[in-house]
């Protein structure tokens, strides 16, 4: 489909494919990252805050830039410490913005938030340390508070807009959680309330008095709890295990809220509850996957709808006569193809950002004129992609050999060669909470674009449906996990889309330890494995610093893996490398915090010694997923050159 620029809401034009088969798209445009991502309108409508890939040495990073509106000015742009990225920001007036910063760790790996909030103005100055661990290093206000060995995020902004923003914090040592008001401007801060549970997520009033909080105890019991005006104290409403209830927003009058709830472990869906009688009603649901990203009015604080997970996302509207659902819904007419999601707005939701991304067009966003009724392009996120010629992605499901249902998606290539594409296997990374989705995925386009077919399996262990799938996949690495894949494989082949004969798995993370079990497990079902990033002596894991945060990882491996020597080594593809037959090719990075550099050794090692060598790819300065742009070019050049050598050119 082409991108269009719509000048009206009625005159955007129909969608159309070309016909013509494609020539080879570069590399390049495959490893560029998104310029653009997370546009947020300040509340006035003057200006925009995004986040923008700049380059910087070898690599781009992403720096927080701000847009004067509607002619998108360059005001500034606020370079942050390396490795640190914005993560989420608010707008807390209209020209102070509040950043959420994250760490990262590698281009494999969701950058992850460290606890650490700053503010500054929307030109780049008055720049100020709010909250984090160097509080006594970086703030002004380090006489009055001490660092802050605390994660924090924040759960609301009052209106209008006043500087304020509503802040929680969870110590890493003690066991509660805190609510503060801060002032954005200064960093002075006042503590609403404090709860007697650790990662306490807090739900506001319209009056911004704390209404609820959700938290589980050390026994894994959800616990709901309510906070009583009068008294100033917290109680709990409701403990269950197994289940969990988790109230998003207060209805206009507050006799009920909009929550996610899940029984017994089940998917998710979004509901309605009365808050003196209890009665709970669904608004929406998914029969096989949980209920996903809410649509929010033009404030961003009221759901009117939501997005399902599983398949393709379709919108389920819970207020369909509210005017940002309709415009949802008649902006969404004009782009069939797509999905179209509305970021942020005005405060007085005269201007909308609407964004328009698909399985194909990894995203545009459009800067909408309530009065106007016009629709101009804003941001492209990836200029180097036309969808046109990229390949759609198909949900499929099928059924796992001991009768569970599995979800995935097949990326079928568009060049239609004699005969059929062969297939590559790509497991997603994590595993748990983690899943593959229907939007744009830059490994399987790249791989479809070279006449590949790609099929990516959602196995148990995966997000998005639920606990009772998620431990499923627990302790389950090298056994039902693997199956999963290999039913999946088998599944497609008998669809008699691709060809059975000729099939490579690709990994990185989970991903790349799933493509070694895989080798060694299914020595004949593969032509070649790529691992990436991998993880191959699951032993390693545990080989950790004494850090709080450290021994936090360390409790979760436990969960997932177990601590049992024989099982551990079992379920340990370094271990099992004299039963490899299929090509290898081993790509790792030195600095490598997740994966560490030792499994790539270990495994590289142990294939020679069964006297099958690896193609090996190390760069001793990378992360977890290569940063460097010339390096992340040669790991798909190489990878291009490998699945060429073992399956032949794409007939």
């Amino acid at each position: 489909m082409k991108r269009v620029l719509a000048s009206a809401i009625c005159a955007l034009l129909p969608l159309m494919a070309k016909g013509a088969a494609p020539a080879l798209i570069p590399i390049q445009a495959f490893v560029a990252e998104d310029q653009y991502s997370n546009p947020l309108i300040s509340p006035d409508g003057k200006h925009l805050a995004v986040t923008v890939r700049v380059p910087q040495g070898a690599r781009t990073v992403p720096m927080l830039s701000f847009f004067s509106l509607p002619g998108m000015t360059l005001e500034s742009t606020v370079r942050m410490p390396p490795f640190i990225v914005p993560a989420d920001y608010y707008w807390t007036s209209n020209t102070r913005v509040v950043v959420e910063q994250a760490k990262e760790y590698g281009s494999r790996e969701a950058p992850q938030r460290n606890g650490e909030i700053v503010a500054m103005d929307y030109d780049g100055t008055h720049q100020i340390y709010m909250h984090g661990y160097q509080m006594l290093m970086l703030s002004k206000q380090n006489a009055r508070y001490g660092n802050d060995r605390a994660y924090a995020t924040v759960v609301g902004l009052p209106e209008p807009r006043d500087g304020h923003v509503y802040i929680a914090s969870y110590p890493w040592e003690r066991e509660y959680s805190a609510l503060y008001d801060f002032d954005s401007r200064n960093a002075i801060r006042k503590l609403m309330t404090d709860l007697p549970s650790p990662n306490a997520h807090f739900i506001l009033r319209h009056n911004d008095k704390p209404g609820y909080a959700v938290s589980r105890d050390e026994q894994g019991y959800f616990q709901l709890w309510r906070f009583d005006d009068a008294t100033a104290k917290w109680s709990i409403d409701e403990q269950r295990k197994g289940s969990k209830l988790e109230p998003l927003a207060f209805s206009t009058d507050e006799k009920e809220f909009i929550g996610m709830y899940a029984e017994n472990g089940g998917v998710s869906k979004l509901i309605r509850q009365n808050i003196a009688t209890g009665q709970r009603k669904t608004v929406a649901e998914d029969a096989h996957g949980d209920i996903g990203e809410l649509l929010l009015d033009s404030s961003g604080t009221q759901p009117i709808g939501a997005f399902t997970h599983s398949g393709r996302p379709r919108v389920v509207y819970i207020e369909p006569s509210h005017p940002d659902a309709i415009l949802h819904r008649d902006l969404s007419a004009q782009f069939p193809d797509s999905i179209v999601t509305l970021p942020s707005a005005t405060a007085d939701g005269s201007t909308v950002l609407a964004q328009v991304a698909s399985d194909r067009d990894p995203g545009v966003v459009y800067l909408y004129d309530r009065k106007t009724n016009k629709a101009d392009l804003l941001l492209t996120y990836k200029a180097e992609i036309d969808p046109d010629v990229m390949a759609p992605r198909l949900p499929i499901s099928y059924t796992a050999r001991d009768g569970l249902r599995i979800d995935g998606y097949l990326t079928m290539p568009l060049t239609k060669g004699e005969g059929k594409p062969p297939l590559i296997l790509i497991p997603h990374g994590g595993p748990h909470g983690v899943s593959d989705g229907w939007y744009f995925d830059n490994d399987a386009q790249f791989l479809a674009s070279r006449g590949y077919a790609v099929l990516q399996v959602n196995y148990r262990g995966s997000g998005g449906r639920g606990d009772r799938f998620q431990h499923a996949g627990y302790r389950q690495w090298g056994d039902k996990i693997m199956d999963d894949l290999v039913d999946g494989v088998q599944w497609a082949v008998g669809q008699g889309k691709v060809d059975g004969t000729r099939m490579c798995v690709y990994g990185a993370s989970f991903g790349g330890y799933a493509a070694m079990m895989l080798a060694a497990r299914e020595p004949d079902l593969f032509k070649c494995a790529v691992g990436y990033a991998g993880v191959y002596d699951l032993p390693l894991l545990y080989k950790r610093d004494e850090s709080i945060l450290e021994e936090r990882i360390s409790n979760i491996y436990k969960r997932w893996v177990g601590e049992d020597s024989a099982e551990l080594a079992r379920n340990s593809p370094a271990r099992r490398a004299a039963s490899i037959k299929a090509g290898v090719l081993l790509i790792h990075g030195g600095k490598d915090e997740r994966a560490l550099k030792e499994n790539a050794f270990r495994m590289k090692e142990a294939l020679e010694k069964a006297g099958h060598p690896p193609e090996w790819y190390y760069v001793d300065y990378e992360g977890h997923g290569f940063y460097d742009t010339a390096n992340q070019t040669e790991v798909y050049q190489r990878m291009e050159t490998f699945f060429a050598k073992y399956l032949g050119k794409p007939k």
